[in-house]
C-alpha cells in the first residue's frame, strides 16, 4: 500500500453524526488547487456531498486559492466531482434515498502523489445523543486521569 499523508479531517462531523459506512474516493481538482491542498489551505467543515446526474460532487468545501496562481485559481467553493464507479455512486444514491442518511466528507488525505477523500453515509445526531457522547469522552478522559496518577 502507498503511503498515505492527512490533510485535513471533518471534525464537526464525528459530533454532529453516527457514521454508518464510509468509503475512499478520488477528487477532481486543478493544478492550482493541488498545490493549494499541499500546503494545508483546506477546509471540510460545511461540506457535504450530492448525488446530481449520475455523478457525485462535493460541496460546500473550501480551498483557499493559491497564492502564487494569479489568473489560474478557481473558486475557493465552487463544487468538486468525486471520481467513483458508478454501481457506487447508484448503490449510495439507493442508500441516502430510502433510509434518510447523508453523505459527508470525513477527511481528505494524499495516497501516493493523489488526492483522496473519505466519504461517510452518515445519520444526524439528536442532541441528546451528542450530550451523551460528551459525558462518555468526559468520563474516559477522568479515567485515563486517574489511572496516570496511580502509576506515577
Amino acid at each position: 500500500m502507498k503511503d498515505s499523508r492527512q490533510i485535513a479531517t471533518n471534525r464537526k462531523a464525528f459530533h454532529d453524526y453516527f457514521v454508518v459506512e464510509s468509503m475512499e474516493a478520488g477528487i477532481e481538482l486543478c493544478g492550482t488547487e493541488v498545490k493549494s491542498v499541499r500546503a494545508g489551505n483546506v477546509n471540510l467543515k460545511d461540506a457535504w456531498c450530492a448525488i446530481e446526474d449520475g455523478e457525485m460532487f462535493v460541496k460546500g468545501m473550501h480551498i483557499s486559492p493559491y497564492e502564487q496562481g494569479n489568473i489560474f485559481n478557481k473558486d475557493s467553493r465552487r463544487e468538486r466531482r468525486l471520481l467513483l464507479h458508478k454501481r457506487e455512486i447508484l448503490r449510495l444514491f439507493g442508500l441516502i434515498k430510502q433510509q434518510g442518511l447523508t453523505l459527508i466528507p470525513l477527511s481528505l488525505y494524499f495516497k501516493g502523489s493523489r488526492v483522496k477523500v473519505q466519504i461517510g453515509v452518515c445519520k444526524g445526531k439528536k442532541l441528546y445523543d451528542k450530550r451523551a457522547d460528551l459525558a462518555k469522552k468526559d468520563a474516559n478522559r477522568e479515567i485515563q486521569r486517574t489511572m496516570k496518577e496511580q502509576n506515577r
